[in-house]
């Protein structure tokens, strides 16, 4: 028997739902209309990291290095996953520690937001930000970073691809697989 979309519980099987994905894949802008068809808090685990350290992200990488930067992240989503269940939107590189990738993998239920390299070309243009991008070519590095991140993002037990379209596409498609996989 299908399930309606909007029969999905207010919850995860696990609590939490976790977007991973690339930059630019619109984890935030997904993440923010899935929790509200579910009834559920957002956030922006990005944000989260800001507030805490009281820097940008571009910050924290230039002053301490992405170590530092690292270590933080994955307190702030070890403590949001102590929380209420909400939606979290992580940075591309967050679930790629294995300190954090085990914690999303066993408090969770991870998403891996997919989106092909143009479309993720496309997106990251509209926004300044990005240590990762700062003086390169986005093009080059979204590929050399999905060769080697898209098989650690495929341990997420769910897999959306997101395409250029409105987003509202992609929260339906998450909305049915995770009533598929309850």
């Amino acid at each position: 028997m299908q399930r309606n979309s909007k029969s999905v519980p207010p919850q995860s099987k696990r609590g939490s739902i976790v977007l991973i994905g690339m930059m630019g894949v619109g984890k935030s802008t997904v993440g923010r209309r899935l929790a509200a068809r579910l009834g559920l808090a957002f956030v922006d685990a990005d944000e989260e990291i800001e507030k805490a350290a009281g820097m940008t992200i571009t910050e924290m990488f230039e002053r301490y290095g992405e170590g530092y930067f690292r270590d933080g992240e994955r307190r702030v989503i070890a403590r949001l996953l102590d929380d209420e269940p909400k939606v979290i939107a992580t940075g591309g590189g967050a679930f790629m520690q294995e300190d954090t990738r085990a914690l999303i993998l066993d408090q969770a239920t991870a998403i891996w937001l997919d989106a092909d390299i143009d479309t993720l070309v496309d997106r990251v243009s509209r926004r300044e930000g990005r240590p990762l991008l700062k003086g390169k070519d986005p093009r080059v590095v979204l590929t050399e970073l999905a060769a080697v991140r898209n098989p650690v993002y495929s341990l997420a037990p769910i897999h959306v691809k997101s395409i250029a379209a409105p987003h509202e596409v992609a929260v339906e498609s998450i909305l049915e697989k995770l009533a598929a996989w309850q």
